[in-house]
Formats: C-alpha cells, structure tokens, sequence
C-alpha cells in the first residue's frame, strides 16, 4: 500500500487519462496540473497547426485505498491553411474549442493489483452556432486494471504494468483501443515503458534530469456545427487528425513536483481530413511528414 500522502494520490489519478494529447489525450497519468503548448510548423503546402492545452485534476478520498477522481481541461486549437487556395472556407475551422470533465473511481483488489474506471464527456467544436449541438459531444473513457510494484520494499527492479480498454472520441483515433503500458527500471539509469498509446525509453542523467524516446500516437477530432459546403457538393461535419509520432523529451524536474518538458518529434505518419456526417473521410487536407514541437510544465506526483 502507498506509505504517504503523494503516493496516495499517484493511485487516484492513475485514472486520470486526459485526452490532451489530446491527449490526447494520451498525458501522464499522474498529472495534477498541466499546461503546455504544441506546434506543427507550416508544411509545403502551408498547414499549420497550433494548441494551447491546460489541465487541473484533484482526488477525492472515500476511503482507505478508494478514490474517487475529478478534472477538467481545456485546449484551444489554431489551424492555418496558408495562401494556398481551398475548395471551402477555412475560416470556418481556424479556430477550434475542446473541453472535457474527468469523473474516475479507483479501489484496491488482492495483492499489488487495483481497478480503476473513467468516464469524461466533453465537447470538441469550432463553436460557430449559437449554442452547443449533440453532434458538439465527445466522450472518452476507460477500463482497467493496475498492479503496481514500485513501492514494494524488495524490488530491485521496480515495475507496473497497467491493461485495460481505452475510447475517445477526440484523440484522432476514434474507437476503442487496447490500454497497455508495462513500466520497469532495470539499471540506476535506465527505465522504459512499452505499451499503447505510447512507448518511451528513459535515461536518468541524473535526479533532476532526464532524457525520453517516444514512440506515440497523437490527435484531434471536432464537429464542424453549420457544416462546410465543398465545391463537389459535399458538406464537411467534422476534422480529424491522427499522428504517428517519434520523439525525443527533455525533463527537468524541480520543486519535487514539479516539471518542465520539451518534445521535439519527427511525423512518421500524419493524416487531416475533413469528414461527412456518417463519419467517412471525404478530402485529405494534409498528410506531409515534418517536425512537431510541444513544451509545457506539469505539477506531478
């Protein structure tokens, strides 16, 4: 069991999976607080991408070992199609609005291992109308199950592995995926964490300073209210974009909880595309490979 206060919180929030990162998204899973800002550089042909993301997160005691988990984020996104000529009108989806509540609930089960749940509605829309509309819902959740032996006082390599099922209907990949992340530290230095959404290889230059390999996937996905006539005839209802990501991280970690981090990532595979009301792809927007940026500061446990 956990042997102090931040501890105990590390296994309250373990259910806090926020879609920033959008999450995404796909952020730490043990988050208090978090702000960061991500850039896509404008490509050949002028797509450019923009988000600034803010998040806050708090554990509710209900008993020993039980939790339950609320939060909230927020995340505005820029899109910049540059001089290029469009077959619609971009000022339509220049700007985008994402928000999403986070109610989880975790409890102990035998030995090492806990359950935890989470549910998040939320809303991801470019907010032209005036009012919200059914279609502006999204929601996310998860499933799954935590053994955790990174406190137990004989383990020389420290491990977690966390396995369950994860959907979000605003990460770029809208349907249910495997949850795995198996974590261990097998040298003074080195640690990593195989899995899904996201892969690291860690290096521990020393307490305050480390280096991460990401392997990640990452995205967006919002209702377009009013829809977007194209010349075909089309109307466009919603945009996704989904990311295949390879990355390099940089942490410095100071005030025991607190953390500054850059990313610098290449795009292994990128895909922006409008969609129709039935959810099908109906124009590529963009699919270049270049370079993605994020940098923010987290207050962790």
């Amino acid at each position: 069991m956990p042997k102090n206060k931040f501890d105990n919180i590390f296994f309250a929030l373990i259910v806090g999976i926020l879609i920033f990162h959008t999450s995404a998204s796909y952020s730490q899973l043990s988050d208090l607080a978090r702000v960061d800002y991500t850039l896509l550089p404008a490509t050949d042909d002028g797509f450019e991408y923009e988000a600034a993301r803010v998040s806050l997160n708090y554990p509710v005691k209900i008993k020993s070992g039980t939790y339950l988990f609320v939060g909230a984020g927020y995340a505005n996104i820029d899109l910049n199609f540059g001089k290029e000529p469009q077959p619609f009108n971009t000022n339509a989806i220049d700007g985008l609005q994402v928000f999403e509540l986070n109610i989880g609930y975790t409890f102990p089960l035998k030995k090492d291992w806990r359950f935890a749940a989470r549910f998040a509605p939320g809303m991801s829309s470019n907010l032209s109308a005036d009012k919200l509309k059914a279609d502006d819902l999204v929601l996310s959740g998860e499933l799954v199950f935590i053994r955790d032996r990174t406190k137990s006082e004989d383990a020389s390599k420290p491990s977690r592995l966390i396995f369950g099922i994860s959907y979000s209907g605003n990460r770029g990949f809208p349907y249910p995926l495997p949850f795995l992340s198996y974590y261990r530290k097998f040298h003074p230095k080195w640690s990593y964490n195989l899995g899904v959404p996201k892969t690291n290889l860690q290096y521990h230059i020393s307490e305050k300073h480390r280096l991460k390999l990401y392997a990640e996937l990452d995205g967006f996905t919002s209702n377009i209210q009013n829809g977007i006539p194209l010349l075909n005839g089309d109307s466009a209802e919603s945009i996704n974009m989904s990311l295949i990501l390879m990355s390099l991280q940089y942490e410095f970690h100071f005030l025991d909880h607190f953390e500054f981090f850059c990313r610098a990532s290449y795009i292994l595979d990128k895909r922006v595309q409008l969609r129709d009301s039935e959810k099908e792809n109906i124009l590529l927007l963009d699919n270049t490979r270049g370079t993605y940026f994020r940098t923010g500061l987290r207050f962790k446990i």
